[in-house]
């Protein structure tokens, strides 16, 4: 990883994890926009397009990417960028890993590191339904330098009974309270806890990450890391609509069927807030379609090493179909999912076409086999 001289421009390795992208950039008090996963690599993050934590203020990972070195099937090294191999640029924001060549290396433009307020709410689970109704019309369209995410979540974590908690982020100049103070009016349970605390930028980000305080060559489940692996089922949906009483009623009671699934640990649901930034670009002007999405939402189980999956791949499976009726079928390629029937669609939408025509064109022969990506 390499930073230009003034550190507006970086290059990095796509095998570079997250941490170590953070304490470089920190310590040069430059920033990007990415994951909150710190053992999760940069290349792969950008090619799916890239969701994180500041993503409504600096956009999703694949807009601040201004160029890529990329290998195509014929053993033709390309620099890729607006100007320049403009298809195959465009195919890596946000057309997924590995669909129309091998990427060495990647720029980005970066930004001036930004100060991080991160903050906690948390609400009786009896205030479920008003909360998610409140904020699902409040996060997207909320001042861009807030971000936050609204999480349900029952298993055997929580044995009282599900949690409720909205936590974010917030890079303005203003006292969060202030921009808080919308959505909390309009939620007439009053929060248990409401916690907001003062961070650099990659103190935050390692945070994030479950690494605070921690070198990022710590930030790591191998050996000498602090990070352990836990085994987990995802699905994901890209909603662009809000939910009715009735899709917030189904919400709920997937969340509390988690206490009855046997060996799951932790597991619900996940709503992380879009719009801003993420929604300032046209949905032709990069390969990622999911410009219109409201959030991006993620149904989760954990469960312990080694146990059977399929009960557990039920859960979320079920949970996803169980919303598809008030969210749609959209889904984010980075949460790849074997059960979508039409997963070109649902990762790609209006961008398929476009995408599966640079395929062709540039892996005639299909060496870069990705089944589960463009059918």
């Amino acid at each position: 990883m390499t930073l230009s001289a003034d550190g507006s421009t970086a290059t990095i390795g796509p095998g570079a994890p997250m941490a170590k992208v953070y304490e470089v950039l920190g310590s040069a008090g430059r920033a990007l926009g990415a994951g909150s996963c710190g053992t999760v690599a940069i290349g792969g993050l950008t090619l799916g397009g890239g969701v994180g934590v500041l993503v409504r203020s600096f956009g999703l990972t694949c807009d601040q990417l201004t160029g890529v070195e990329i290998v195509t099937a014929d053993g033709v090294v390309h620099q890729a960028s607006a100007s320049r191999d403009s298809d195959l640029f465009w195919a890596c924001r946000g057309g997924g890993g590995g669909v129309v060549g091998i990427v060495t290396s990647l720029t980005f433009a970066t930004q001036p590191a930004p100060s991080v307020t991160m903050f906690a709410l948390t609400w009786p689970w009896t205030a479920a339904a008003e909360v998610i109704d409140a904020w699902q019309t409040w996060a997207p369209g909320a001042d861009d330098e807030l971000w936050s995410t609204l999480k349900l979540l029952g298993g055997t974590t929580h044995p009282s009974g599900p949690v409720l908690t909205v936590s974010g982020t917030w890079t303005g100049s203003a006292l969060v309270a202030t921009v808080l103070a919308p959505f909390l009016s309009a939620v007439k349970t009053k929060p248990l806890t409401n916690v907001a605390t003062a961070h650099t930028y990659q103190d935050a980000m390692l945070r994030y990450a479950g690494c605070a305080g921690e070198p990022a060559s710590k930030c790591t489940t191998g050996t000498g890391g602090v990070l352990t692996r836990v085994a987990e089922s995802g699905a994901s949906t890209m909603p662009t609509a809000t939910l009715s009483a009735a899709g917030i009623t189904a919400l709920v009671r997937s969340v509390e069927a988690a206490q009855q699934v046997v060996g799951m640990t932790e597991g619900g649901i996940s709503l992380d807030a879009l719009g801003g930034k993420a929604g300032a670009i046209a949905v032709a002007d990069t390969a990622f379609p999911h410009r219109t999405a409201l959030m991006s939402v993620q149904y989760t189980a954990t469960f312990a090493d080694g146990a059977p999956t399929k009960t557990f791949d039920q859960y979320v499976h079920g949970f996803r179909t169980t919303m598809s009726p008030y969210w749609g079928d959209a889904a984010y390629v980075n949460y790849a999912d074997p059960s979508l029937p039409s997963p070109g669609q649902s990762y790609f939408g209006m961008n398929l076409a476009r995408l599966t025509a640079i395929k062709k064109k540039v892996d005639p022969h299909s060496m870069f086999y990705q089944p589960h990506l463009l059918t």
